[in-house]
């Protein structure tokens, strides 16, 4: 493989402190992606899809920004309620014993918490809260970062949200049996436990998150934690996103047979998506609906339920599948059902992670259905950069505490 140098952040430099994390439930690397940016170094990145591990490693082994990782990370394919770090790592054990770690950071499985899992919560065993609270408790990290959908914030989860935090930093919740229970906790500070909206921070697609950010009690003491602000004033629209990736996949058609009706369903494409945006100008421009990536019980890939596909609709997009690439769709001649149909073009793969904010040279394995869903669950990178960033501010304020009194 060729790797690449694209800049992802002037942290990690040769030289520099280095300020490590371990992701469990790292899925595509969306997470991963966004906290590299912010400075962070994986020492191990944690998930039970084999097709998001194989995404994982690929990506690393490529990219000369990953070289980092290529020599410390370990990507580890397993269920994380199995997995014990000072056992499992191989390449960076020594390195989290003598330094310890500086973040640990997961999206734990949205299901048990989201409209379309049914709201179980903690009785839904795909809840890995517990896990990731066993992992703190046990690798001491000075920051906990958990990531999960915005209905872990509905008022239905206030008594499990009340056990988590006193579980981190003490206190009482209602237990199952109607009785008060108390907890010493783990020795953390909770800063904010909040929602973050997706498009506040350049990402074309509404996607509301709700983000835990706590610290280590004698990291934290004296210091301020401040949560992020949006980096965009004006949501980036779908149209402003895709336009050059859809003039790619019509441009092959607009000297050919098909010439007339690939200019003509391009600018009806982009005509659709700019006057949806100038619609909702101030009323958060035209972007796209929530990306779902659904789960293996059910079949192909398509852009979610049927709101969001009249929203996709709106935006001139058909929501009724997922298109194949260009060379695909040119080897197989489906450019009737991926570019020219009645509701407009449907989306690529490499289309759906611009709408989630990948960078353009990250990858994917897998076929194409494996690799929508990886986008679909993904967390946003550059969220995950914007938390990653307010996070070492902290680190790197209670570094320099610690070294001025040495």
């Amino acid at each position: 493989m060729t790797r690449t140098n694209e800049s992802q952040g002037a942290a990690g430099a040769v030289g520099e402190h280095q300020y490590t994390s371990i992701e469990i439930c790292a899925g595509a690397g969306g997470q991963a992606i966004g906290l590299h940016q912010a400075g962070f170094r994986h020492l191990a990145l944690v998930e039970i899809d084999r097709h998001a591990v194989e995404t994982l490693a690929l990506n690393i082994e490529d990219h000369e920004v990953w070289a980092w990782e290529r020599g410390h990370c370990d990507v580890l394919p397993g269920d994380v309620k199995e997995f014990k770090p000072y056992r499992d790592l191989r390449k960076s054990v020594d390195l989290l014993k003598r330094d310890g770690l500086d973040l640990l950071a997961g999206g734990v499985p949205c299901p048990p918490f989201s409209h379309a899992g049914k709201q179980l919560g903690k009785d839904d065993e795909r809840d890995l809260f517990p896990d990731m609270l066993r992992l703190v408790d046990e690798l001491r990290p000075r920051a906990v970062m958990i990531e999960n959908v915005r209905g872990l914030m509905d008022p239905k989860f206030s008594d499990y949200r009340d056990s988590i935090k006193a579980r981190l930093q003490g206190g009482t919740y209602l237990g199952d049996d109607g009785e008060m229970v108390s907890e010493e906790g783990l020795g953390y500070t909770i800063c904010e436990w909040g929602v973050l909206e997706a498009s506040d921070f350049g990402v074309p697609q509404l996607r509301p998150r709700a983000i835990l950010v706590a610290f280590r009690d004698d990291v934290i003491k004296d210091l301020k934690y401040e949560w992020p602000t949006a980096t965009h004033e004006a949501p980036v629209s779908v149209a402003e996103a895709l336009e050059v990736s859809m003039r790619e996949r019509y441009g092959p058609y607009f000297e050919s047979v098909h010439s007339e009706r690939a200019h003509k369903a391009f600018e009806r494409w982009l005509t659709k998506a700019r006057e949806r945006d100038a619609e909702l100008k101030g009323k958060g421009g035209g972007i796209a609906p929530t990306l779902v990536g659904g789960s293996k019980k059910h079949g192909g890939a398509d852009l979610g339920p049927s709101r969001a596909k009249a929203a996709w609709k709106q935006l001139g997009v058909s929501g009724l599948g997922v298109a194949n690439d260009i060379a695909t769709c040119a080897k197989k001649g489906t450019e009737d059902r991926d570019l020219f149909g009645p509701d407009g073009p449907m989306l690529t793969v490499r289309q759906a992670a611009i709408i989630q904010g990948f960078p353009a040279e990250w990858d994917f394995a897998g076929g194409k259905t494996a690799q929508y869903r990886q986008v679909g669950n993904a967390f946003p990178p550059p969220v995950a950069e914007a938390v990653g960033r307010s996070i070492i501010d902290v680190l790197k304020a209670a570094r320099e505490r610690e070294l001025g009194k040495s």
